[in-house]
């Protein structure tokens, strides 16, 4: 009997820290390759877009979400070494892009080279849908990288796994001690102490 209280108290603490901090999986920095959400693939050029507010926090790095409004600074890697060759420019929209008519530019880089890979840019993104548009003058305009940023909003996806795992957890955890005072070998072993 103690083997399975063990057993299944073990289990619940595992499965109350693996709800609780689901973001040491899902981090965007232990994330490579495929799994990467800023990592965007045109056929066979690969792009990565990063999003920096050194005013807030000095080392957040942010890709979709960005956690407050302000001054923002726009980083594209462009990985593939063929489009450090090319003229490769960003344009900064306010909107989803399903409407252009209603979209408002926020910050347009025209195209130019970039033999260092790397393409920056400066905005002041306030609260808001956002789509960065990162265009090559050889790429089909159909084809073109885009990246929805939401800054300074709630992600009720995330705030129901940081609200609701844990209380998941608590409540297993509630029902394993209800069913351990309950269970007649804790009774038992009770009245073998008190005697």
């Amino acid at each position: 009997m103690m083997r399975q209280v063990t057993r299944a108290g073990s289990t619940v603490l595992i499965l109350v820290a693996a709800l609780y901090h689901p973001g040491v999986a899902a981090a965007h920095g232990g994330a490579s390759g495929e799994d990467d959400p800023c990592l965007r693939r045109v056929g066979e050029r690969v792009v990565h877009f990063s999003a920096y507010q050194p005013q807030y926090e000095l080392k957040g790095q942010y890709c979709t979400d960005i956690p407050k409004e302000g001054d923002t600074f726009l980083v594209v890697d462009l990985v593939d070494p063929a489009l450090r060759s090319e003229p490769v420019g960003m344009r900064v929209v306010k909107g989803n892009g399903d409407n252009a008519a209603e979209d408002q530019i926020v910050a347009d880089f025209r195209p130019s080279t970039h033999p260092d890979g790397v393409l920056r840019g400066e905005g002041r993104l306030d609260e808001g849908l956002y789509t960065v548009t990162i265009a090559s003058e050889k790429q089909n305009l159909m084809r073109r990288p885009q990246y929805l940023l939401r800054v300074h909003m709630i992600d009720y996806q995330k705030l129901m796994r940081s609200v609701v795992a844990p209380l998941i957890g608590v409540l297993l955890l509630g029902l394993l001690v209800y069913k351990l005072v309950r269970s007649k070998w804790l009774r038992n072993w009770w009245a073998v102490l008190r005697s």
